[in-house]
């Protein structure tokens, strides 16, 4: 089998780039060719104001990039092409470049991007489904991407312009969500329930972990989503509970300014780290938070605190509530309220033998779900089916025309 695999690199590294460069290479470990078409957004804003711009503009239906994959295509002639991230260095006119040469195309859903503005379907601190009911142009009302309008309106041209010209209905083949909660918010936002699966994604098995350490640690994006100022306002009642915060965004220097103030010395900031460090991290720790106040899509740290057999704390709110089974793999808190967090995390830290039988579960679920070979497995033949949904397609068409 060969694989185009199109993707649009983030300007700040996160668990989407990372799951997409797991899935290359695990099928390229398989015996698959991939054919990368990747770019990235960080490179493109460097290159200046002025071609950021431009490739905002194009964004919508990129006529030169059309053309681009269609040479692409014509040159390595691939089974399949499966595209991730589009916004904003790559275009949603990559599915039509690949149906005009004959290749059938898989299109990964693990942001809200094709209904929402800013991705996440979250405005003040919340999560938001103005869109879904009002259309995209409430975004640009409230200026839910980068506080601007203007950009909101680029973002907003690329919902409207795509929903148009058919993209996601005639160009698009078969659609992947990591979670069941992900699904059924494009199932509710009107998209085809038939043409959209469920796979997950996955972490290589770290292997025997040692004895859990103890405290809670959180990994992520430092953003507003992610529910960080909740875990900290939390941990008020917890100072002699270890925390470690791993990762790195642009509320790091408020949320440590905000431990100095409140003298909150248990809690650490590792920074970003490497995903071999990070796990290392995870092992060391007793358990894992999730504050998350967004409708997560997945949640990849959550699979790693599972393959480590440690459970996880989330709040009950996205794919997170979906993931933990609540008393078994884990427990739920309401998403962005302290005092619940603080009441799960005392009970997690003082019942350890309740503890550890959650983490078995957590490394069982693990072994059942989200190992690469149970993934590489599902997302051949999610390949093969969309290869046959476009032959019938391709069938259909040509009866009509004789």
């Amino acid at each position: 089998m060969r694989v185009l695999r199109m993707h649009a690199r983030y300007a700040r590294t996160g668990g989407e780039d990372r799951s997409v460069r797991s899935e290359v290479d695990l099928l390229r470990r398989e015996g698959v060719e991939v054919i990368p078409c990747f770019r990235s957004n960080a490179d493109l804003i460097r290159s200046g104001a002025v071609r950021t711009l431009d490739a905002l503009r194009r964004a919508a239906y990129d006529k030169k990039l059309y053309e681009t994959l269609r040479e692409v295509c014509r040159k390595h002639r691939p089974d399949v092409a499966h595209a991730d991230n589009l916004w904003f260095s790559l275009s949603p006119s990559v599915h039509a470049a690949c149906h005009a040469e004959g290749v059938p195309t898989v299109q990964s859903l693990r942001n809200y991007r094709l209904l929402c503005l800013n991705a996440n379907l979250m405005r003040r601190g919340k999560p938001c489904e103005a869109c879904l009911d009002r259309g995209p142009w409430i975004g640009v009302v409230h200026r839910c991407y980068h506080a601007s309008a203007f950009l909101s309106a680029l973002a907003a041209r690329v919902i409207l312009r795509n929903r148009r010209r058919g993209t996601w209905d005639r160009d698009v083949d078969l659609f992947i969500a990591p979670s069941a909660f992900t699904r059924a918010k494009f199932v509710q936002a009107g998209m085809d329930p038939g043409r959209i699966v469920v796979k997950p994604n996955f972490i290589a098995d770290p292997g025997p972990t040692g004895r859990p350490g103890a405290g809670g640690i959180f990994v992520g994006r430092l953003s507003k989503e992610k529910g960080v100022e909740t875990l900290l306002e939390a941990w008020k009642a917890l100072r002699h509970l270890p925390l470690s915060i791993v990762g790195d965004g642009p509320r790091r220097r408020r949320l440590e300014d905000t431990c100095r103030r409140e003298g909150l010395e248990s809690v650490r900031f590792t920074g970003w780290l490497p995903p071999r460090d990070c796990l290392r991290e995870i092992s060391s720790a007793a358990f894992l938070v999730f504050p998350s106040q967004c409708y997560e899509t997945f949640g990849r740290s959550m699979v790693e605190a599972y393959a480590l057999g440690r459970p996880v704390i989330a709040s009950r709110l996205g794919a997170a509530a979906e993931i933990v089974e609540e008393g078994t793999t884990g427990l739920h808190f309401e998403a962005g309220n302290p005092e619940d967090l603080a009441q799960k995390a005392t009970w997690m830290a003082t019942h350890a033998a309740e503890r550890r039988e959650m983490g078995r579960n957590a490394r069982g679920r693990y072994e059942r779900l989200y190992t690469p070979e149970r993934n590489v497995r599902m997302l051949i033949a999610l390949y093969e089916r969309a290869a046959e949904a476009f032959g019938r397609k391709s069938a259909a068409i040509l009866d009509g025309v004789r």
